[in-house]
């Protein structure tokens, strides 16, 4: 039996298990896995303080190294993070609906783990916390695979979050890291049906097209954020400003930070100066179109790449546009579908923005930074689905649930 088949076979017995035990027995061995954490910070932080020598020497990013970076403090949210996932309503065995057919057959709906899901994702450290707890919470198993950026934090971490089963009626099968990073084992992990029911994806835009690619294994798309900031003719230019800030430079490297700027023409000569005057402050490399470029002189020219870029990192592509029509045109041709925001104090405008974009979260007068599924109230999230099937926008428990219909009779057959 080779490595990854006995991840596989371990993780679909232990999810057999999880999947009956109560939700005391969860809440309790998230609990248990919060205080491991504590007691083995030094440890983490110490493996963190590897990844990131071996990052600064592989040249990553000052963003790839901000994702990468642990801290007291984030370790502590980790710890918040799993009480307050423990503080939710368990999603297990809920029924969705019920009633009763012409036969007098009573029939429910009921919510039922997924099973076996995998993640492969990059470096952030966080995810492997967050998304083990939400899969153990929802019942299931869970398989990870971070990228060879985070390896020492990962193994850490993990190793943490066994100890804390051990201490539990979790079986610590339930939460399994792939050590080697290999690409070759990447690709035999995608293909692992018998074992895996549900892959997720989690990073760049090159590593979700790689699984899109190579997975037999149902895949739910997550992470590329191409996200659009509309600024109206009609919008309050300060609320503007300070959003756009927000949403640029709090965190450059996560996928609900803003890439495009978009901006009616008649406001254009107003807002941008000052406005990029702060983004260029804070060394944001300015994109942009003819008008501007004619605005701002800093700015370098534009082409159809940039704007379909999700930069994570300190860059920016800026649109002017004639009208309100003009820009739903512009975003629907290169947004991803995960996150996009109006400026406008018209009612209507913001009405028929909330109508006229198809994606995962569509803001008025808000930050795109927002998309998130601890903000939202679920605790935490696996990662934003930018696709429509089977998850939508943030994942949090129920997304990683299914169900079954749960049929009682007294004797009926069919006629």
């Amino acid at each position: 039996m080779t490595y990854l088949e006995t991840l596989g076979q371990q993780a679909k017995q232990a999810a057999r298990v999880v999947r009956l035990l109560s939700a005391k027995d969860k809440n309790d061995a998230l609990a248990a896995i919060a205080q491991a954490l504590l007691e083995q910070q030094d440890e983490i932080l110490a493996a963190n303080a590897l990844d990131l020598e071996n990052g600064r020497q592989n040249g990553l990013t000052t963003a790839l190294l901000e994702r990468l970076t642990l801290t007291q403090a984030r370790i502590q949210g980790m710890v918040d993070g799993l009480k307050q996932i423990a503080s939710l309503e368990d999603p297990i065995l809920k029924t969705d609906s019920q009633w009763v057919n012409r036969d007098g057959l009573r029939i429910s709906r009921r919510r039922v783990p997924l099973g076996v899901i995998g993640i492969i994702y990059e470096s952030r450290p966080n995810v492997t916390v967050d998304a083990s707890a939400l899969c153990l919470k929802a019942g299931n198993a869970v398989i990870l695979r971070g990228g060879k950026e985070a390896l020492e934090s990962n193994q850490a971490i993990v190793k943490a979050i066994q100890a804390g089963l051990a201490k539990s009626k979790v079986p610590n099968t339930t939460i399994q890291l792939i050590t080697d990073p290999s690409r070759e084992l990447a690709a035999e992990f995608m293909t692992m049906n018998q074992y895996v029911d549900c892959l997720v994806p989690r990073g760049g835009s090159g590593l979700i097209q790689a699984v899109l690619r190579q997975a037999t294994i149902p895949v739910i798309e997550t992470g590329v954020g191409n996200c659009h900031l509309y600024v109206n003719e009609a919008a309050d230019l300060e609320q503007a400003y300070n959003i756009l800030l927000n949403g640029k430079l709090q965190r450059p490297s996560v996928c609900n930070a803003l890439e495009t700027l978009v901006v009616d023409v008649a406001v254009a000569e107003k807002f941008l100066p000052e406005a990029t005057a702060a983004l260029l402050d804070a060394g944001v490399e300015i994109l942009g179109d003819d008008t501007t470029v004619k605005i701002v002189p800093q700015a370098t020219l534009a082409n159809d790449t940039d704007y379909a870029t999700e930069f994570l990192d300190y860059r920016i592509a800026i649109k002017v546009v004639e009208d309100y029509d003009a820009a739903v045109a512009h975003i629907e041709r290169f947004s991803t579908g995960h996150s996009d925001a109006i400026i406008t104090k018209d009612y209507q405008t913001a009405q028929n923005f909330l109508n006229d974009i198809d994606s995962a979260c569509v803001y008025v007068n808000a930050s795109t930074r927002f998309s998130d599924g601890e903000v939202f109230g679920f605790g935490g999230e696996l990662g934003i689905s930018t696709q429509k099937l089977h998850a939508r926008g943030p994942m949090g428990l129920g997304a990683l649930t299914s169900y079954k219909y749960v049929i009682e009779g007294q004797g009926q057959v069919r006629e």
